[in-house]
């Protein structure tokens, strides 16, 4: 058996960031990942010269050193940098009346809306008022500090009370919805819709659905900073964060399937392979979602039995279709890289298939394709229920990509024509390869109705990060998971101390 002081299951942002925040806070850290490839749902692979995003494909701030996003404070952290091309606009909405530029600059983004319903983009505006304040003064708390005990209050208070006096009026935004404040400054349906659209893309849920500080960070972000991509697509941040781990001593083992997370006398000791080597650590942070720590890493009496049953109970948003395709780009000088279409206004926009997001990151970073083509990712939500390996599986996949196609040629119309590599992704895809429970994008947790746990768990010495621990779902949000992660595991004076080295660059 070999000691470690962490053990961090599965490589995905919010466990390579906690695994590397660690090492540079001077830890034995050891990343188990079972796929052959690092960076769980932001995972790029490649196939015949094209190099495909698995999961996330919109990014913000990641070469503004004044930007709020996590992912960035952690790679200034580790010593590490991303090459990213920004871009704007940052995508464009494809709704059945027509097509809708979604603008960085608020100005634009104003313009824009204003041009299909000027009472709507001053209603719009009156709800962006609402939103950014909680964003300003998140500017003023240094995220890279932030933790999940009540070390955080004295970081606060010495480090940001001001800022923190400035949210106390805003309490009641900041545990609310986006839906609720767009009920009380929106009433356009045009602008209500686009709204719940926005919502949608960010988190899998509609408005009511999100809270209001993720949507916050999304349209500051977005406005104050820049969107851009980075070059060499996702993976490039995945393989950044291994670099930055292994650069402060920290290891990645790559098909090194985690069975058990062992439990002796309430306490964590380490986890046992799928081998059947055993490795100790008086810490193990667990990256897999809720549903796969408590309901196949743990045995159940290693939990309090309502606790386990409560928590395995927590609704999940669905899967995933995807296409990944390979297109021949001759003619498409003028193509942009982002788009979403909605299929049919009657329906609900979180209907399996009616809305369909697409990204062809090629436009910005030609080399992720070969010359003369682009790369494709197109994906929508897709229950996982149903779905077996069986005699129909290669029709149903068939018959359930048709609403992507039907999308993608709203923005390339002859790409039938042009593809030159399919591939076709299901639910069962995603839960194979992601190890995630039936795939799901996340937990369906909305506010007021549930709240997201803590990087807490009930057994000693086991933590978790991830896109089912607060904050929530997206790249920004994983990553504050592992920063909080960490920085529970050390003392504020650590944290306060590697907030000095960043700030004097000492790497």
């Amino acid at each position: 058996m070999r000691n470690w002081d962490v053990i961090v299951i599965g490589s995905g942002i919010g466990g390579l960031v906690a695994g590397g925040l660690l090492a540079r806070y001077g830890r034995r850290v050891l990343v188990c990942e079972s796929h052959t490839l690092a960076g769980g749902a932001a995972h790029s692979f490649s196939r015949e010269g094209f190099r495909f995003d698995s999961g996330p494909s919109f990014h913000c701030g990641l070469g503004d050193p004044g930007s709020l996003n996590p992912l960035r404070l952690v790679l200034e952290a580790l010593g590490e940098k991303i090459a990213a091309i920004a871009y704007d606009p940052l995508a464009h909405y494809h709704f059945p009346e027509g097509v809708f530029p979604v603008y960085g600059k608020t100005a634009n983004y104003r313009e824009a809306v204003a041009r299909v319903t000027p009472a709507g983009a001053r209603e719009l505006e009156r709800f962006e008022q609402r939103l950014l304040p909680l964003y300003e003064s998140l500017r003023e708390i240094p995220l890279l500090a932030l933790r999940s005990d009540l070390g955080l209050v004295g970081m606060l208070l010495s480090q940001a009370a001001w800022s923190v006096m400035k949210l106390l009026p805003l309490i009641g935004t900041l545990q609310g919805s986006a839906g609720e404040l767009m009920d009380r400054e929106v009433r356009d349906p045009w602008v209500r819709r686009l709204i719940d659209f926005e919502c949608f893309l960010l988190s899998g849920l509609k408005a009511h659905g999100t809270v209001a500080p993720e949507m916050a960070f999304m349209f500051g972000e977005r406005s104050r900073s820049v969107v851009d991509y980075p070059l060499g697509g996702s993976g490039a941040l995945v393989d950044a964060l291994v670099r930055g781990l292994e650069r402060w001593g920290g290891q990645l083992q790559l098909g090194t399937h985690v069975e058990r997370i062992i439990v002796e006398s309430g306490r964590v000791a380490g986890v046992r392979l799928k081998s059947g080597e055993a490795l100790r650590a008086p810490v193990v942070i667990s990256n897999a979602s809720l549903w796969d720590t408590y309901g196949k890493l743990l045995e159940p009496e290693d939990l309090p039995p309502t606790f386990r049953a409560r928590t395995l109970a927590t609704p999940a948003v669905a899967s995933f279709m995807h296409l990944h395709l390979g297109i021949r780009s001759d003619g498409l000088a003028n193509l942009t890289g982002h788009h979403a279409v909605l299929h049919d206004q009657a329906r609900d926009i979180a209907s399996p298939g009616n809305t369909c997001m697409i990204s062809i990151p090629s436009v910005w970073d030609p080399a992720l394709a070969p010359p003369g083509h682009h790369v494709v990712h197109a994906y929508t939500l897709e229950p996982f229920v149903g779905w077996q390996r069986d005699s129909s599986y290669t029709q149903r996949k068939h018959e359930r990509a048709q609403s992507l196609w039907q999308a993608l040629e709203r923005v390339i119309p002859d790409i039938r024509e042009r593809v030159v590599l399919e591939l076709v992704g299901t639910p069962l895809t995603h839960a194979h390869y992601l190890r995630r429970y039936q795939g799901t994008y996340g937990p369906a947790v909305t506010p007021g109705q549930g709240i997201l746990p803590t990087t807490h768990t009930p057994i000693a010495g086991l933590y978790r990060v991830g896109d089912s621990t607060l904050p929530g779902i997206g790249v920004p949000a994983v990553a504050a998971s592992g920063i909080l992660c960490a920085n529970t595991l050390v003392s504020p004076e650590q944290t306060a101390q590697l907030l000095k080295q960043v700030q004097h660059g000492a790497y």
